[in-house]
């Protein structure tokens, strides 16, 4: 599953420390989906499930409450005891991160490995998104058609743990903001990767004009605005800001229409170009990537997400904990 760094402008704890949180999740992720799979094949699934209902279940791998409620309150006590720069970088110790992992819920009991990786994999997608729109102090109210998203799951569950992705993600250059579609940043290189899809077996009719001409054999052709537009722009801002960083990744540049043709001669030589009849290979390609995460896919991360915009509030229960604070710090002497 790839890692979800920033999505539009939500808030994402891979902002605060991106060297950390790609390889914490990956971690997460492989234990508690070995100790499902061991318990699966030892047919000790159910000491695992706790019943709710005769059609849901439920797996758990949270610390008990109690447990829970006193790791929280000795945190808000860092923060209270420390200065605010210092508990900035104490709030999310590894303990706390810990809580409430995965939390499972099936419709019914998984009636093979596949079934129960799928059910893993599905509902690991909101933890993914949880992570890329929230972090211990902040959250982002997250717009519930990203949950339905087509592109984004396709993104997050097809390729491997080691892929960072920002999806439609807000770039803040000279104050003017500038959203763009998805950039995917491979351990090898990066991707700026723009849509051009609609009906099955459409097909787009490229050229350097404005507009490209959409073409189906049950709707009359129509004017699209041409992807190259987006394409040039997203490609400018991450080499711009890989430049300004010195991150040495080789950029690549790609219309992506899976379900239809693009038809396009004169394309120019920077760009790739992958429709109904090339993507599949491409994708076969980049699913076969055994790479580790690396240092320049990781500064790269950094560079971007140093100029995403990011909107935020605080959690209600550490708003008033970060308001007694700031009333302790201004009634010093």
């Amino acid at each position: 599953m790839a890692q979800l760094i920033k999505m539009q402008d939500y808030v994402s704890r891979y902002e605060q420390d991106i060297y950390r949180y790609p390889t914490q999740f990956a971690r997460l992720k492989k234990q508690q989906w070995d100790k499902l799979k061991t318990a699966y094949n030892a047919g000790e699934l159910d000491r695992l499930y706790s019943e709710h209902t005769e059609s849901e279940t439920q797996i758990k791998f949270d610390p008990p409450q109690e447990e829970s409620k006193g790791l929280f309150k000795k945190v808000k006590g860092i923060f209270r005891r420390t200065g605010k720069q210092d508990a900035e970088e104490l709030l999310i110790p590894n303990q706390i991160e810990d809580l409430n992992v995965f939390s499972l819920r099936f419709p019914s009991r998984p009636a093979s490995l596949d079934d129960l990786k799928q059910n893993f994999l599905n509902q690991l997608l909101r933890f993914q998104m949880k992570w890329g729109s929230s972090t211990l102090r902040e959250k982002s109210f997250v717009d519930q058609s990203f949950f339905l998203d087509e592109r984004l799951r396709f993104f997050l569950q097809r390729f491997p743990d080691t892929f960072l992705i920002l999806y439609k993600p807000i770039f803040l250059l000279k104050n003017a903001p500038v959203e763009v579609e998805v950039i995917l940043l491979t351990p090898v290189d990066a991707w700026c990767i723009t849509f051009l899809e609609a009906e099955e077996d459409a097909a787009f009719i490229g050229s350097s004009e404005r507009f490209w001409v959409r073409r189906h054999h049950k709707r009359p052709d129509k004017k699209v605005l041409n992807p190259m537009l987006g394409a040039n722009r997203m490609t400018n801002i991450v080499s711009r800001l890989f430049e300004l960083y010195e991150v040495n990744m080789p950029i690549k540049k790609v219309i992506l229409s899976r379900n239809g043709y693009v038809d396009y001669p004169e394309a120019p030589y920077d760009i790739s170009i992958l429709d109904k009849r090339t993507f599949p290979e491409w994708f076969e390609r980049m699913r076969a990537i055994s790479s580790p995460l690396k240092a320049q896919q990781l500064k790269g991360a950094q560079a971007l997400l140093e100029y995403c915009q990011t909107t935020s509030s605080l959690r209600p229960e550490w708003e008033a904990e970060y308001n007694q604070t700031e009333g302790n710090e201004h009634a010093a002497p």
